[in-house]
């Protein structure tokens, strides 16, 4: 059974026992999510597609770990001004570990 859920304004393809790197949730690590925004479910008994969730249906995951990502390091300039800039950007991220997915059907 898989679920294609809506988190932090990305679309995730999640099975049981899976990992999933989302961006910053609130959460404690060892604390239960419940991910409300289900947009498909597939499994032994069929497909659920939501218009544009899935009613009844939700994913149940655990805060494994709260970190930041890796550095980019990203540069600009402007030609002909002598004016350069360097900057880095380190994304806060969740790892959720999927527990469950529960439908309605």
């Amino acid at each position: 059974m898989y679920a294609v859920i809506r988190a932090s304004g990305r679309q995730y393809r999640v099975e049981e026992k899976s990992v999933i790197d989302v961006n910053r949730m609130p959460g404690e690590v060892g604390e239960e999510v419940e991910l409300g925004e289900v947009l498909m479910v597939a499994g032994d008994e069929g497909v659920q597609v939501g218009s544009p969730l899935v009613a009844g249906a939700k994913v149940v995951g655990k805060v494994v770990r709260q970190y930041k990502g890796r550095k980019i390091v990203g540069f600009t300039y402007k030609a002909k001004k002598n004016i350069r800039r360097r900057f880095g950007h380190r994304q806060l991220l969740t790892r959720l570990s999927v527990e469950r997915i529960e439908s309605s059907k």
